[in-house]
């Protein structure tokens, strides 16, 4: 059946996202659904030109019909003046309508007066509350002011006068009042930062640490935190020690169960996703110590996802979306590859690595295959790569226990040749050697429709 909404959009639409081998039923599929929901939306919109007794179907009347659907609306701005359409007809029967041209005076145009210069955009941001609390700020009005503005008349009618009869005259200029700590919080403070980045002694480290997961009464030194650790990060990316320390300090405050982090998640994010995916993390060349950074990381991540996901639901879309995007990128180097694979599994757990890795390990495989067969410090960071991607692998299997009883060498060589044809010898040949039927099959099942 001919649909007429053109499937290659949907082609379009799905390489766009990493999806590159797109089924023909599936395409058609999504095709035909696309053009439903287009006409489920006009249908509802002409409802509205029809209530509001108009022949003309607005802007406003798609953005309802959207809100009726319970899909996000359109942004942007409406036209004042609806397009005005005429009609031509191209055969018997086929009209074809089109969008009528304004005729404009050339003239007329070039003599009239330029257009004001539109103001400057200017985005300044407040905390309106914090933990509660509103601080005194001047965007806040405080308890005085709106005692006073209670006490104004309101209305056309309203005297003048009766502001400075309240001695309100001099309300505009509030001096900037900053958010105080107690000497003992800022005490702590530098007792904890200083103790975290003290590589000496272990045992001072790991008592700032233990406070930070464990005490309570830490709610106002928490936005400081979060501030201290991005600052660390982007000034150290080539101090590993300083980068794991960050890490550790981010996993304290996550973890201590008196804190309320939630609104700090958007925050700590890039600094963890600095430590998973960064280019370039320590200075020594040919090291191999950054992937235990990118391990932590991605640690801290999943823990992330699996706390705030619920409260947060554009957070795993987000973190899948950036983890894809350095993934499928060959220019960038195997740590950031590695620190992806690992970032995608934490952030969308075994669905994300059957949707997302598995079809690209064939493509993949291209890069990483002339590494894998070279010497030096290339090859121990493709096989890196080629252990974090068996590693989550093999969270599509739920028992991890491998299954080889029951299969003759026929059914093994069998699935030896189905897994190099679909994921590529290199990673088909790993799981074939390692003997985990199970696994085999699980991956093989992400190929069929």
């Amino acid at each position: 059946m001919a649909t007429a909404w053109n499937p290659e959009n949907i082609t379009d639409v799905a390489e766009s996202v990493g999806i590159n081998h797109l089924k023909p039923e599936v395409r058609n599929a999504l095709s035909r659904d696309v053009e439903y929901r287009l006409a489920q939306v006009i249908e509802e919109a002409l409802k509205f030109m029809k209530h509001a007794k108009r022949t003309i179907l607005w802007s406003q009347d798609i953005a309802q019909a959207l809100r009726v659907l319970d899909v996000e609306p359109l942004y942007g701005y409406d036209s004042t003046r609806p397009l005005r359409y005429g009609e031509a007809s191209i055969g018997p029967g086929q009209p074809l309508f089109y969008v009528e041209d304004e005729e404009v005076d050339f003239e007329k145009l070039i003599n009239a007066p330029l257009p004001k210069v539109p103001r400057e955009i200017s985005l300044t941001g407040h905390w309106l509350a914090l933990e509660g609390v509103q601080p005194s700020i001047p965007q806040n009005p405080t308890s005085l002011d709106s005692r006073n503005l209670e006490l104004l008349q309101k209305g056309p009618n309203a005297n003048p006068n009766l502001a400075a009869m309240n001695s309100i005259e001099n309300t505009t200029t509030k001096p900037h009042v900053k958010h105080i700590l107690s000497q003992e919080l800022q005490l702590y403070f530098e007792k904890v930062c200083k103790a975290v980045l003290d590589e000496q002694q272990d045992e001072y480290r790991s008592a700032g640490l233990a406070s930070l997961q464990n005490d309570p009464g830490l709610h106002q030194l928490v936005p400081y935190f979060v501030q201290f650790v991005a600052e660390k990060v982007t000034h150290n990316l080539k101090d590993l020690f300083v980068l794991t320390q960050m890490m550790h300090v981010t996993d304290a405050l996550v973890r201590n169960p008196h804190l309320h982090i939630e609104p700090y998640v958007a925050s700590m994010v890039p600094s963890v996703l600095t430590c998973l995916i960064g280019r370039t993390l320590g200075s020594g060349i040919g090291s191999l110590d950054h992937f235990d950074l990118r391990d932590l990381a991605a640690s801290l991540l999943a823990h992330l996802c699996r706390k705030y996901s619920k409260s947060s639901k554009t957070l795993k879309p987000r973190l899948a979306r950036s983890c894809l995007k350095n993934f499928l990128d060959p220019k960038k180097p195997f740590g950031t590859h590695y620190g992806a694979i690992l970032g995608l599994s934490a952030a969308g757990g075994p669905d994300a690595v059957r949707v997302l890795i598995v079809p690209n390990l064939e493509e993949y495989e291209t890069l990483i295959r002339d590494e894998i067969a070279s010497s030096g410090t290339r090859q121990a960071e493709a096989e890196k790569v080629v252990a974090a991607i068996l590693n989550v692998l093999g969270t599509l299997v739920e028992d991890g226990m491998p299954m080889t009883n029951g299969h003759t060498d026929e059914g093994v060589a069998e699935i030896r040749r189905k897994l190099i044809e679909n994921v590529g010898d290199l990673i088909g040949s790993r799981i074939a050697d390692s003997g985990h039927i199970q696994l085999a099959k699980e991956v093989l099942d992400c190929f069929r429709t």
